[in-house]
């Protein structure tokens, strides 16, 4: 078996769930479940965040034009039910479930179409992006359903390749510190923040007057910040840690 983990990066306006999500970095959504026949889909979500962004993820659900993952932005013709199963003042537990029409595709129905059936999936969504991991049998095509996918979303959306491995069980399912290609947003907060000397002894730029030069607001660069820093520094501990043990390997072995 392997695992296949890639990224979709919606464009303003293209998915309301990601504009919520987009608009309340503190929030973020996770696959509980996630199914799909020929003709339905079905899944449960976990949202967890500020009460604002549950709120409005809320509402972005009962939007006429949300449909559960349909990869079709002017209407499929079809209805999405959505109920809550469980909410808290920092969690929302939501199903969605929709049948296809004629017009109707999502990420599930394409790698149906492509990878066969027996597929195993898992989400997670921050921001404007929507990581996806298939785990699937080793002789899928799955070049062949990448490329099928990139014609689906169109130009609107965004798609990246992240690995194609083996299946590690030892491997934690799409933890958002899991992958270490960092999202563009939080890549380019970093970028800002050595350029323009936040990182300096004494800093050269305040976190306050950074925000005002990237046109966001401080909250959301202090979020941005943070997610990048403890990424890079999970990164950097697990290599840290595999070079002490290869290089106590070679010492035992000397």
């Amino acid at each position: 078996m392997r695992e296949f983990v890639f990224a979709l990066e919606y464009e303003s306006g293209t998915n309301p769930v990601a504009d919520v999500l987009a608009d309340h970095p503190e929030t973020s959504i996770r696959s509980l479940s996630c199914h799909a026949s020929a003709d339905s889909l079905w899944r449960v979500d976990h949202a967890e965040g500020t009460a604002e962004g549950l709120e409005a993820l809320e509402r972005a659900y009962g939007n006429d034009d949300y449909f559960a993952d349909c990869l079709v932005n002017d209407g499929c013709g079809t209805s999405c039910d959505v109920q809550e199963l469980d909410r808290s003042s920092d969690e929302l537990v939501v199903y969605t479930y929709w049948e296809r029409t004629d017009v109707c595709t999502s990420v599930p129905h394409v790698a149906l179409e492509h990878l066969g059936d027996g597929l195993l999936f898992e989400t997670y969504r921050e921001g404007r992006r929507y990581r996806w991991r298939i785990v699937l049998d080793d002789t899928a095509p799955v070049h062949e359903f990448f490329d099928a996918l990139g014609d689906e979303v169109g130009g609107c959306t965004g798609i990246e390749m992240l690995r194609l491995t083996e299946l590690d069980p030892e491997r934690t399912p799409l933890d958002p510190d899991a992958d270490r290609s960092l999202p563009n947003e939080q890549r380019e907060a970093l970028r800002a923040a050595v350029e323009h000397g936040y990182y300096e002894t004494p800093r050269r730029i305040d976190l306050s007057d950074l925000a005002d030069r990237l046109g966001i607001p401080r909250s959301t660069l202090s979020y941005r910040l943070r997610r990048a820093e403890a990424e890079l520094a999970t990164a950097f501990a697990a290599a840290d840690a595999e070079t002490d043990d290869v290089l106590e390997e070679i010492t035992t072995r000397l």
